[in-house]
Order: structure tokens, then C-alpha cells, then sequence
């Protein structure tokens, strides 16, 4: 009979259950944190083996991380969709060590051990692995270009006819799925300039091929009126899309030099562009702006139409007046976020021109929206 000594019993121990994979099992799925205790650790979609992930993506035996001497070393498996160490696919047995990001085919995980001063249980601790799985998996969204355009029809009130639709961007990586949830990396990163773009480009590069060839609105990011480059990016844009009509959303917040809006106009002009006012009358509404600027479209913030057939006479009174001025200056009325035929019908008596919300139809990919 043989003892371990002090040692030997930290590395045996440490091999059979202080390794973690920190990461979701199934699509869309929360964080969980596994043990690596089997060796070797055998990853994939098949049943019986160590950690079983519900991914299409995932090969039925995906790879294998083993331990060898305190190190772990993963090696892919022949799957089809391959094995990622920090981003790069790997095609031979490699050495992964803690904080390392393994991606078997589009499932992420971080590699954790547990310490006596570092645990990977509790609340806090699967805040912070959602938030570094969220960046490196960010930087994969965009130099991989995995979003995918969704379309809000947009409809003429006086007859519900499709007039266009509103581009809207979903992720196609794990925890990135919202736009929400997009910026909010792109801002831990300073890169909401760069994702705006690449929501606009894959948005009107999909949807230039969409039936009927409908007016496509696209947004702006607040930060691309205090940085240059947002007039690059539309020649870029316009290039690409050919005849595709094109009206650029700005929101009112986000104009603070009416020079700038007026060149920025001027602008759009020689680029065959549309302009539309987002969000108007939100914090206030800016109307020396649009006498000055002249966009083509003003959309009234959902906070003024949410319940609008349900308003008091002053409300109603105050909507009624800036839609009258909007329309008298050969602006388009736009009215945003209804939900129901009584708000529907409300909108189209104060005048309003144009409509957007879910009782006309929530965003969709355009293989659906093609059908309208």
C-alpha cells in the first residue's frame, strides 16, 4: 500500500473537480458551471458521454479535454463545425489554461478553477462570466458579421398599405441576441459607431432584395453625430444598395449643432437619402430644427401615442397641434408603437400620415417579411 504525499493529493484533487467550464448547455440557455471530472472529458450532442450540449451546431462526439500533469488539453474530435480556443480553430491537441474561451462549434465556454480565494459559485460570479463571455463573443459578432437584419413594417394610415419597414438588428452569438444587449458590449468596448454600421450595411444588404423594393428606414447611433465618418459610411451604403430608397433615423437628443444637422442634410440630399426625426417629442421637441433641417419624416415618440384614444382633452390637444404643424411644413407624420386598433384609429383622425407598431406587424427576417 502506497500514501500520496501532500502534493500528490492537491494534483489529484485539483484534476478531478477544481477545473470548471463556465457556459451555457442548450441555445439561449443561462450559465452553468461544470466540473471537469471525467478524464478524458468528452464534449459533444450524443448521449452518454460527459457533458451532452443541445447545440445543432455541436458534433454528436465534438472533442475531448483531457489532464495531463495539471494542464488541460483539448482536441477536437473530427466534429464539423469545429473546435475554437480563444477564437482560432484549433486542429491538433492544445493547452488551455484558466479564463481561456472554448468555443465547440457556437457554444462558448470559459475555463475556470476554483481556489480557496476564487470560487465560480454564486450570483456575482455568474454576473461577471455573463459579462466576459458577452465581450469575447462581441468580437466574434463583428468580425464574423453575426447579426441578423429584422424588418418592422411600416404602413400609410389611410389604408394600413405597406409603405416600408424600420431595419432592427438581432445577434446570432449567445448572450448578444438583442440589440440591447449588443450596445451594451459595444459601449464597454467604445465600438457603437462600428455596430451601427454594421447593422445598417447587413440590414440594407438583405433587404435591397426584398419584394417590391420597399423604403428601408435606418438608424444612427447618437455617438455618429459627434464623430466623423457617418457620411462616409452612407456613400458606402447607398453604393451597395443601388436604387434601394433609404431614409436615415436621427434621434432628437442626438442633435445638438444645428449647423451640423444642416450640412449633414445637405449631405444626404446629393446621396439620394432620407431624413427622419426618431423619437420626436420625447424629452422635447425640437421644431426650430425642423423648420430649418426640413426632414422628410418625423416619427412621434411611442410615449405620446401609448393610449392616445384614452387621452385627456390637453394631451390630445398638444398631439393634435404638432401633428398639424408637422403635416402644414410637408413633413410625413409618423406614429409610433401602436398596439391597438382604438390607438390606431385615434392616430389616423389627428392626421397622422404613416404608423409602426405591433398591431401592423412585430420585426421579422426578411424570409418572412418578404411574404407581405
Amino acid at each position: 500500500m502506497s500514501l500520496m504525499n501532500p502534493e500528490m493529493s492537491r494534483t489529484a484533487g485539483r484534476q478531478q473537480s477544481l477545473w470548471f467550464l463556465c457556459g451555457p448547455v442548450t441555445s439561449g440557455g443561462s450559465i452553468q458551471h461544470i466540473p471537469i471530472d471525467d478524464n478524458p472529458f468528452i464534449v459533444g450532442r450524443g448521449a452518454g458521454i460527459s457533458l451532452r450540449l443541445q447545440f445543432k451546431t455541436v458534433s454528436g462526439n465534438h472533442a475531448s479535454i483531457k489532464v495531463d500533469n495539471q494542464q488541460l488539453i483539448v482536441e477536437d474530435a473530427g466534429s464539423t463545425n469545429g473546435t475554437y480556443v480563444n477564437g482560432k480553430r484549433i486542429s491538433s491537441p492544445t493547452p488551455i489554461g484558466e479564463e481561456d474561451l472554448v468555443h465547440f462549434a457556437e457554444a462558448p465556454f470559459r475555463i475556470r478553477c476554483q481556489s480557496l480565494s476564487h470560487h465560480v459559485t454564486g450570483t456575482l460570479q455568474e454576473d461577471i462570466c455573463d459579462q466576459a463571455l458577452a465581450l469575447v463573443q462581441f468580437d466574434r459578432l463583428m468580425a464574423e458579421r453575426l447579426v441578423v437584419p429584422h424588418f418592422q413594417p411600416i404602413v400609410q394610415l389611410s389604408n394600413a398599405a405597406i409603405f416600408g419597414h424600420e431595419v432592427l438588428g438581432r445577434g446570432k452569438v449567445f448572450g448578444l441576441e438583442s440589440v440591447g444587449s449588443m450596445f451594451n458590449a459595444a459601449a464597454q468596448l467604445n465600438l457603437e459607431v462600428e455596430l451601427s454600421q454594421l447593422l445598417r450595411w447587413e440590414g440594407v444588404r438583405i433587404g435591397r432584395g426584398m419584394c417590391d423594393q420597399p423604403v428601408l428606414f435606418v438608424n444612427t447611433h447618437p455617438k455618429e453625430m459627434q464623430v466623423p465618418g457617418l457620411v462616409p459610411s452612407l456613400v458606402s451604403l447607398r453604393e451597395m444598395a443601388g436604387s434601394t430608397p433609404i431614409v436615415l433615423e436621427i434621434h432628437e437628443a442626438a442633435i445638438t449643432c444645428v449647423n451640423s444637422l444642416n450640412d449633414l442634410t445637405k449631405r444626404l440630399n446629393d446621396l439620394n437619402i432620407e431624413m427622419a426625426y426618431d423619437d420626436f417629442g420625447a424629452g422635447q421637441a425640437r421644431l426650430a430644427e425642423i423648420v430649418g433641417a426640413r426632414p422628410k419624416y418625423v416619427k412621434f415618440d411611442i410615449g405620446l401615442i401609448r393610449d392616445i384614444n384614452n387621452a385627456d382633452p390637453n394631451r390630445m390637444r398638444m398631439v393634435q397641434t404638432l401633428v398639424t404643424m408637422v403635416n402644414d411644413l410637408g413633413i410625413l407624420s409618423l406614429a409610433e408603437g401602436i398596439e391597438t386598433a382604438a390607438e390606431a384609429e385615434t392616430c389616423r383622425a389627428l392626421g397622422f400620415n404613416l404608423a409602426q407598431g405591433y398591431y401592423y406587424g412585430f420585426p421579422i427576417p426578411a424570409s418572412v417579411s418578404a411574404t407581405f
